[in-house]
């Protein structure tokens, strides 16, 4: 009996062991987002609006890299835009946690990197900073939300271009 009850458990063990396995992550993906957002310095807030789209590389585990390219503008008038707005490049790391909700359909993520930004009157470095997740709504189609703050330490009080990114994600 004792030995039936080691046996029984031991599969038990077993079993959710196997069923904690990781959570294939796709090797790479491209992406497109639309960002409704705001800039905020001392002496003004406004709404900005950034659309774009780029791709990444998973390196190791959940560990990525990844491209993106778009544009970035006001929404309204303001002091710190042309016109015509600015084009955004980022370079960025990312790490999805994959295992972190039950079916691996939701996978949040968190990213870090450098942003380059410019119009065709002046251009500046960035660093960025965010998170958000992909929901796989289908095997190789899902939906992206992520927090992005893009920050423009150049002047004496840092610019903050925040904005809510929704949009697509494939693989």
């Amino acid at each position: 009996m004792r030995r039936l009850i080691v046996i029984g458990l031991s599969l038990i063990g077993f079993s959710t062991y196997a069923a904690a396995q990781e959570t294939a992550l796709p090797r790479g993906m491209g992406y497109f987002f639309v960002a409704p957002g705001f800039v905020a310095t001392s002496g003004e807030q406004t709404g900005t609006l950034q659309i774009g789209g780029g791709g990444e590389c998973r390196i190791f585990k959940g560990l990525a890299v990844g491209a993106e390219l778009g544009g970035l503008g006001p929404l309204g008038t303001a002091t710190w835009a042309s016109t015509s707005g600015m084009g955004v490049f980022s370079l960025n790391g990312y790490y999805h946690f994959a295992n972190a909700t039950p079916g691996g359909k939701m996978i949040p993520f968190i990213t870090a990197g450098y942003t380059g930004v410019g119009s065709t009157e002046w251009a500046e470095r960035w660093f960025n900073v965010g998170g958000g997740a992909d929901y796989w709504v289908k095997n190789r189609v899902g939906l992206r939300v992520e927090f992005r703050d893009q920050v423009d330490a150049n002047h004496s009080e840092p610019i903050h271009f925040a904005g809510v990114r929704v949009g697509l994600v494939w693989h």
